[in-house]
This record gives structure tokens, C-alpha cells and sequence, in this order.
């Protein structure tokens, strides 16, 4: 790790400890967001598809022949998603808010609520930490998520 990677890193997870997460939870949110970053990765690249007549699971293929293989892929998405749904509840739970189930909506003004989003384009960061503010009320979080704190 270089100097500047470090600074990064320390920068970010002082930023996310000043929110109300603690600090095994700020190395928690970077992991889930490079377990992300890597799993849309791969779907861009074609390494990994899912199909509905395979139940909707991920599996391997090679994308330069077109072969795909028979066992499926450990669904880290789902579990990523997951701990980040997890993370994210327990935060706002400690600090008074407990419902959370990632942005569905208008945000709520409570200074005290922060949820997520996650982009599904693997260039840049894969998740946001979204305080409240950072998105207008009545607007598309799609168009104000960078406004955000970026885990990458």
C-alpha cells in the first residue's frame, strides 16, 4: 500500500466514523464495496450471466467462446448486499432510525437517518453513503447519489 492509498483509506473511514459508524463497520463498507465493484466487473465482462432457466443464480461462462459452465457461481452480490443492507440498519438503529431498507423513496429529513446506494456500473466507486441532504426531496436519486460519501 502506498502513502497515498493510506491517506485515502483514512480520509474515507473518518468520514464514515464522523456519520455514526464505527470502525470495524467503515472496514466492513470499503470490503463490500470492492466485492461489488469486482462482481459488476465481471458481469461487463461476461464472466459471469445469470439466466431464468437456471433460477435467476449466477454461473461462470467465457464470453470468447461462448461456453458456459455447468456449476454457478458463488452469488457474492447477495451476500455483499446483504451485509451492506446489515451495516447500514445497525448505524441507524444505534443512532435511534431503525427503518432501512436502501433508498425506495423520498428521504426522510431525520439528521439522524443514512442509507445507501448502489451503482451497478463497475467504473468507480460501487457504493454510496447517502446523508440526509445529499438528495433533494421529490428528486431521482439516480441524478444526486455522488453527491454522497464514496466507499471505494
Amino acid at each position: 500500500m502506498t502513502k497515498r492509498e493510506a491517506l485515502r483509506q483514512t480520509t474515507q473511514a473518518n468520514a464514515l466514523i464522523s456519520l455514526g459508524f464505527t470502525p470495524t463497520e467503515a472496514d466492513v463498507l470499503r470490503r463490500i464495496s470492492l466485492t461489488l465493484s469486482r462482481w459488476e466487473e465481471h458481469e461487463c465482462n461476461g464472466l459471469i450471466e445469470r439466466d431464468e432457466t437456471r433460477g435467476n443464480r449466477p454461473f461462470w461462462s467465457n464470453p470468447n467462446t461462448g461456453r458456459h459452465f455447468v456449476a454457478p457461481a458463488a452469488d457474492r452480490e447477495r451476500g455483499a448486499l446483504r451485509r451492506l443492507d446489515a451495516t447500514v440498519s445497525a448505524r441507524n438503529a444505534r443512532n435511534g432510525f431503525v427503518q432501512n431498507a436502501g433508498y425506495y423513496g423520498v428521504l426522510p429529513d431525520d439528521a439522524r437517518w443514512i442509507d445507501y446506494y448502489v451503482q451497478g456500473d463497475p467504473r468507480g466507486a460501487a457504493v454510496y453513503i447517502l446523508r440526509p441532504g445529499d438528495v433533494p426531496n421529490g428528486a431521482d436519486v439516480d441524478s444526486y447519489y455522488a453527491r454522497g460519501v464514496a466507499i471505494y
